[in-house]
């Protein structure tokens, strides 16, 4: 068994004060996970824990497995009013260093700004996503996603660059993107080599060091449509991978719910080194929660013409209370699903592996 304590000593000064000096919980930032488990063919799961009932479940997964893990939120889940889930980034934080008091859980994991995003070059656009940033620096989160992959990618390089300098003065791990991560059917497009290598040179040239990239290989956010065909390029995603693994960059995964566990088995083949898990957790929840409450949320969601994450604010009170015997249930399918995703995704010992590495 790892001696996870001795890692205290590396976590991030900023996360410090705000987990307290005597507290034994090991947030670390991402950019030295990766940095250690780079050359292995595994990847760290990234969780969008929406719903308070799943956080649990994820640490006693990752606890029985022994692997690291990240907890992260998109800009539209959790911004300074609270997005769509009722978070801020305080109370996020806050809920996460909660339950790993209250699980004992002690393994090395990080806490992910996911899809700082910038849909337009406009000052007030750039400006919200660096007050963002700046509050989730502020409060403790160790890791961040830089999203201006809307925009020209020319504006995307200078987007991405402005907004990551402030950051780079701070032991934190960062992601950038190149290629909206959107349906084909919708106008997306699958990324190219040739814009993974400019997007990649290009943060660099200006002093920015990502460590992970993401782009569009063809999956979506949210839950696939009945009928609808998982298509996720891996050749394309290998192809960029090779092209910027000697720039000290690996491959970000998003839009991971849905799709089959043999294809997920295959992905840390192809560079992927992170993968985002979100909405699986949101459906947990929602098929384990009292039949009065679901019913009164497909109902209201139905009234307002708005889909199911929608409700997650609205509801946030009455989903946070329910009796135990419900959360319960959730917590223990949360975890159980998890593990499916952590030996898929070859990452069990994994928090053993980085403690041997940076401790070395």
């Amino acid at each position: 068994m790892a001696d996870y304590e001795k890692l205290l000593k590396l976590r991030p000064e900023h996360a410090v004060k705000n987990l307290g000096a005597k507290s034994k919980v090991c947030l670390l930032s991402s950019r030295d996970i990766f940095r250690v488990l780079r050359k292995d063919k595994m990847i760290v799961m990234a969780c969008n824990a929406r719903i308070i009932h799943n956080i649990p479940g994820l640490m006693r997964a990752a606890k029985e497995l022994d692997a690291v893990i990240g907890f992260e939120m998109a800009k539209s889940e959790s911004d300074l009013s609270g997005g769509y889930t009722g978070f801020t980034p305080q109370l996020y934080f806050n809920a996460i260093i909660e339950w790993a008091e209250k699980e004992k859980f002690y393994l090395p994991f990080f806490i992910h700004a996911d899809h700082t995003t910038v849909k337009d070059t406009s000052e007030a656009a750039i400006k919200s996503a660096r007050d963002l940033n700046a509050e989730q620096l502020r409060v403790g989160f160790t890791s961040f996603s830089i999203d201006a992959s809307f925009n020209p990618l020319p504006d995307n390089i200078r987007i991405t660059t402005q907004l990551a300098k402030p950051l780079m003065e701070f032991n934190v791990g960062l992601e950038v993107e190149v290629g909206e991560i959107l349906s084909l059917k919708k106008g997306g497009h699958i990324s190219t080599v040739e814009e993974g290598v400019e997007m990649v040179d290009g943060v660099q040239a200006a002093g920015i060091k990502p460590n992970l990239l993401a782009i569009n290989n063809g999956a979506i956010h949210g839950n696939y449509k009945p009928g609808e065909d998982v298509h996720i390029d891996l050749k394309r995603t290998g192809e960029i991978y090779e092209a910027i693994k000697g720039k000290g960059v690996d491959i970000a995964q998003h839009g991971i719910t849905g799709t089959p566990l043999n294809l997920v088995g295959q992905f840390a083949d192809y560079g992927i080194r992170k993968g985002n898990v979100a909405t699986q957790w949101q459906n947990i929840v929602h098929e384990l929660l009292p039949k009065d409450l679901e019913d009164a949320i497909q109902a209201w969601c139905k009234k307002e013409n708005k889909d199911l994450k929608s409700a997650t604010k609205p509801f946030k009170k009455e989903i946070d209370s329910i009796p135990k015997e419900y959360s319960e249930k959730i917590v223990g399918k949360t975890e159980e699903v998890a593990k499916e995703f952590i030996l898929a995704f070859r990452a069990k010992g994994s928090a053993a592996l980085v403690a041997s590495r940076l401790l070395a």
